[in-house]
C-alpha cells in the first residue's frame, strides 16, 4: 500500500517535514500493545519497538504511540524498525482508563468515520449510546450508528424511533453480518485512504460485521448470551486492517465501562436539542432543576423532551465535572511532589556545603 492508502495526506506531510531532522521515513501504528508495537510503510507490516527518548520523555499514557498514529521510524537490526517520533494527532478517541485511575487511554487517533455498534436486543441501551456519541463527537471523527444483528430482530422499527430522540442529525444504518442486510449502505465510508474505527460494548458484533466487509473470516467471534442477550469478549487488542476496497478499519475491543474523557464539547454536541431549548432560559447559568423560566423544564412539561434524556445529560455532566476534579488533584500532588524533591536537593547541597 501507498503512503496515501494508509492516510497520508498534505497534513500530515507538513507535520513531519517540521519534525524529522534526520532520515526518518513515516508510517502508521496498525498495533499496539503494552511493549510491542506494529507499524505500516509503503513496503508492508513491520515490527516497531519505542526508541528510549520517546519512552523517557513519555509524561503519560496518552504520550505513547496508539492505533492508527503517524510516526517516524528508522531501520534497526534484525526485522524492526525504531520509532523515534510521533506526530501531532489529528483527532483522537479517548476514554478515561478504566478502574480507579485517572488516566487518559487513547483507543485510536487520526480516525475519519466512527462506527458506534449497538445491537438489535434485549442489550440495547440508548443511555449507552448517548454516552458512546458523546465520545465520538469529541474526536473529532463523524460518528455513524450501525444497529447490528437485524437478523434477529423482526420489527428494528421500535428500536429506531428510540434513536430519533438520542441520535439527531448522526447517520444511522440497521445491518446484518450474517443475512448482509445493508451492508453495501456502508461503502461511501469505507473509501480509499479512509480510516474507519468501530466502538461498541462486549458482543455487539464488531468482529462479525469487520470479518464480512473482509470477506473472509479474520477475527474471533462468540456467541451471545441466550438469558440476557449480552456478548462476551472476542477482541482483545486494539489493531488496524486494510479492507479490499482501501479503507482502513480499526478494531476495538468491547467496553463494558467507558468514563468520559475530556468530552465537553462531545457532550454538547450529543445534546445539542438541550443545549438549543436551553438558550431560551431565563438565567444564563440555569441549571434546568427548579429555576423559574427554565426553558428545558416546560419543553418536558409539554412533552417536547423526555425526562431521561435530561437527566442522562446531567450524568454525564457530574461524571465530566468530576472526573476534572481528580485530574486538579491529581496535577497539584504531582506538582507539590516536584517541589518536595527539589527543595530535598537544595538541602542537601547547603548540608555539604556547610561541612567542614
Amino acid at each position: 500500500m501507498g503512503l496515501e492508502q494508509l492516510g497520508w495526506n498534505r497534513h500530515f506531510a507538513a507535520k513531519f517535514a517540521r519534525l524529522n531532522g534526520g532520515d526518518c521515513v513515516p508510517a502508521r501504528v496498525s498495533f499496539a500493545g503494552r511493549n510491542a508495537f506494529r507499524v505500516l510503510t509503503g513496503h508492508g507490516e513491520m515490527r516497531a519497538e519505542l526508541a528510549g527518548r520517546l519512552r523517557f520523555e513519555a509524561q503519560c499514557a496518552a504520550d505513547f504511540p496508539a492505533v492508527g498514529d503517524w510516526v517516524g521510524v528508522l531501520p534497526a537490526p534484525g526485522e524492526a524498525v525504531i520509532i523515534q517520533l510521533v506526530l501531532p494527532r489529528r483527532g483522537r478517541i479517548s476514554r478515561n482508563a478504566a478502574g480507579r485511575a485517572t488516566e487518559e487511554q487513547v483507543i485510536a487517533a487520526n480516525v475519519d468515520t466512527l462506527f458506534v455498534v449497538a445491537s438489535l436486543n434485549q442489550d440495547f441501551n440508548p443511555r449507552r449510546i448517548e454516552r458512546y456519541l458523546a465520545v465520538a463527537w469529541e474526536s473529532g471523527a463523524q460518528p455513524v450508528l450501525l444497529l447490528s444483528k437485524a437478523d434477529l430482530c423482526e420489527d428494528a422499527s421500535a428500536f429506531q424511533a428510540e434513536l430519533r430522540e438520542v441520535a439527531r442529525g448522526v447517520p444511522a444504518h440497521t445491518v446484518s453480518a450474517v443475512s448482509g442486510e445493508g451492508m453495501e449502505l456502508l461503502a461511501p465510508y469505507l473509501a480509499s485512504g479512509r480510516t474507519v474505527a468501530l466502538v461498541g460494548s462486549s458482543g455487539v458484533g464488531k468482529s462479525t460485521l469487520i470479518n464480512r466487509l473482509l470477506g473472509r473470516e479474520v477475527l474471533a467471534t462468540r456467541e451471545i448470551r441466550e438469558e440476557d442477550g449480552r456478548g462476551r469478549h472476542a477482541t482483545t487488542a486494539r489493531q488496524m486492517i486494510a479492507l479490499p476496497g482501501g479503507a482502513l478499519l480499526i478494531d476495538t475491543p468491547g467496553m463494558r465501562e467507558l468514563q468520559l474523557w475530556a468530552a465537553e464539547d462531545g457532550l454538547g454536541r450529543a445534546f445539542a436539542d438541550i443545549a438549543s431549548i436551553a438558550v431560551n432560559c431565563r438565567f444564563r447559568d440555569c441549571t434546568h432543576t427548579a429555576e423559574p423560566g427554565c426553558a428545558v423544564l416546560a419543553a418536558i412539561a409539554e412533552g417536547r423532551l423526555e425526562e431521561d434524556r435530561l437527566e442522562s445529560h446531567r450524568k454525564l455532566a457530574r461524571e465530566l465535572a468530576f472526573q476534572e476534579r481528580k485530574r486538579d488533584a491529581a496535577l497539584a500532588s504531582e506538582h507539590e511532589q516536584k517541589w518536595r524533591a527539589i527543595h530535598k536537593q537544595q538541602r542537601d547541597i547547603y548540608k555539604h556545603r556547610d561541612k567542614p
